[in-house]
């Protein structure tokens, strides 16, 4: 097998290519990237190219499988169209770069963030990503055309990734020593382990399957708990306050995207993932302490 995989240098691709070229079966994996190449290995070819780029088709030819982790999730500064046309119509193009090369497995990196929210959510709950959130906006959008036009593609849909490669924004906000002040009943979360995400992809790969698959943990936890557990004297900060400091920051600098990232931490979201275990036969080998730990 010859896997494509475009953002070949993103944090879940440190953890997703050495499983891919360990693999018996896979005979070559090329990756793509704006970003250079960080992984090295005999089976892995990379290029610096923007997946919006005419080259793409023809890098394509003569692979089997496209996993597509060529996303934009922290907007910093980049202008809302620009992040639109990576995101939306570029990524929407590189499918039909691939069905054009002829390659036969699509699989994309969704996020659980299109829900919005939810308890016990199932793959075919509708799509409500928060007001302002242009990552689960646009994710939920790219969704939307694939279910039409590439009804056979896989779309994975991981609850937050956490592991060694975790992005920094997950990252920062576990060692904050402040949370936002919620009402009680505290908003609950799930997590999944970057090593588990990655063997989603491998079973895709080897599977028939097609369509939305939930990823997460069983067990789930509150942003409050978590920032307790780690900071003895954790201080707890109005709602407004929170909002106003991560809109400044963003404002300023551009850290963490965009401010609706904070209303991610005020709904609960909690994930069915039956379909994941009896149609891909996946199961999660770290528990969220275990991902919680190692982030």
């Amino acid at each position: 097998m010859r896997v494509f995989v475009t953002g070949s240098s993103s944090h879940l691709a440190a953890t997703l290519l050495p499983l891919l070229c360990d693999r018996k079966d896979v005979e070559r994996v090329t990756g793509i990237d704006l970003a250079a190449p960080v992984f090295r290995h005999p089976k892995f070819h990379a290029a610096q190219l923007d997946i919006r780029s005419p080259r793409l088709e023809p890098l394509m030819e003569g692979h089997d499988a496209l996993v597509h982790l060529a996303f934009v999730v922290l907007r910093g500064k980049m202008p809302e169209r620009e992040m639109f046309d990576v995101n939306v119509a570029g990524s929407h193009k590189a499918f039909h770069a691939a069905r054009r090369a002829g390659l036969k497995r699509l699989i994309h990196m969704s996020s659980a963030a299109v829900y919005g929210g939810g308890v016990h959510v199932r793959e075919e709950a509708p799509l409500n990503p928060p007001s302002g959130f242009l990552y689960a906006q646009h994710n939920a959008h790219l969704e939307k055309l694939l279910a039409i036009e590439f009804p056979e593609c896989v779309r994975l849909r991981p609850h937050l990734i956490l592991g060694p490669h975790a992005q920094p924004l997950l990252k920062q906000l576990l060692g904050l020593r402040c949370y936002a002040r919620l009402p009680d009943p505290q908003p609950l979360l799930q997590c999944v382990h970057e090593q588990d995400v990655a063997r989603a992809v491998l079973l895709a790969l080897q599977r028939e399957a097609r369509g939305a698959f939930n990823l997460a943990v069983e067990e789930n936890f509150s942003f409050r708990e978590i920032v307790r557990s780690r900071h003895r004297f954790a201080v707890p900060l109005p709602l407004f306050a929170a909002r106003a400091g991560a809109g400044a920051a963003w404002r300023l600098s551009g850290w963490g995207g965009e401010p609706a990232w904070v209303e991610g931490l005020t709904r609960t979201l909690l994930l069915n993932c039956r379909r994941a275990a009896v149609e891909l036969g996946w199961c999660t080998t770290r528990d969220a302490e275990a991902a919680l730990a190692q982030t």
